[in-house]
């Protein structure tokens, strides 16, 4: 098993008022050679939107996009026709394809939100543009995974133009879990949303990241109770 290990603290940090985020990832002004990618993940940046504030219609192509609010709510628009809300237990996702415009607006006027925007490089390039969204919130049991972004349709989860599984997991404080991976192959990149977890006798805190390779499987015991992202993608 090999390990590339992100701490919290070591993410890149962008301030512009009403935005506040971090970067798993090089993205936008912040740039790190040795964090591009993990594999077909490109992108994961944890953003904090002050109240009625957001990202305005602007364009994207040939990515998939993921958008997970952790707190609130997000208000989209897309030229598409989908006009939507996604709160805290949804998932979102857009395959950009040959192109689309969306803006993504706090939709409250008073409290912020917390959301995770994650892109992944397409398995197929210049497809039609597609939209999903899907609530997850009753299929989220405690000290279970669950899939929430699948290649397959599947009920509870957002269907995706790549070969990778997103998981969620509400893990009680000392419970081991055992996540096996779809294709020896790729690799996991696991995020800490909340909580703190052991790996490989690792210990790794909230908003932790970890990329592993070189396995078919992985253990993980909650230290405390702990909110787990993983992300299973072609390398």
């Amino acid at each position: 098993m090999e390990m590339i290990i992100h701490r919290a603290a070591s993410r890149g940090l962008e301030e512009h008022g009403w935005l506040s985020a971090r970067h798993s990832f090089s993205f936008a002004n912040y740039y790190n050679p040795e964090r591009v990618n993990f594999g077909a993940l490109r992108v994961l940046n944890d953003d904090v939107v002050k109240p009625g504030m957001g990202f305005g219609m602007h364009p994207h192509e040939n990515m998939e996009i993921i958008t997970i609010p952790i707190t609130g709510a997000l208000q989209h628009k897309d030229n598409m026709g989908n006009g939507s809300i996604i709160r805290a237990g949804e998932i979102q996702h857009m395959s950009a394809g040959t192109g689309i415009k969306h803006s993504e607006f706090n939709a409250s006027n008073d409290e912020p939100i917390n959301l995770l925007q994650i892109w992944l490089f397409p398995k197929e390039d210049n497809i039609k543009p597609t939209y999903g969204q899907v609530n997850f919130k009753d299929l989220l049991k405690a000290d279970e995974l669950i899939e929430v972004a699948t290649p397959e349709v599947q009920e509870g989860a957002v269907q995706i133009n790549q070969n990778a599984w997103f998981s969620l997991g509400k893990f009680s404080s000392k419970k081991s879990f055992t996540y096996t991976l779809k294709d020896k192959k790729n690799g996991v990149y696991v995020f800490i949303i909340n909580g703190s977890i052991a790996i490989n006798e690792c210990d790794f805190s909230e908003r932790d990241g970890l990329g592993i390779t070189e396995t078919d499987s992985i253990e993980l015991t909650a230290n405390s109770n702990a909110f787990v992202l993983l992300i299973e993608v072609p390398m």
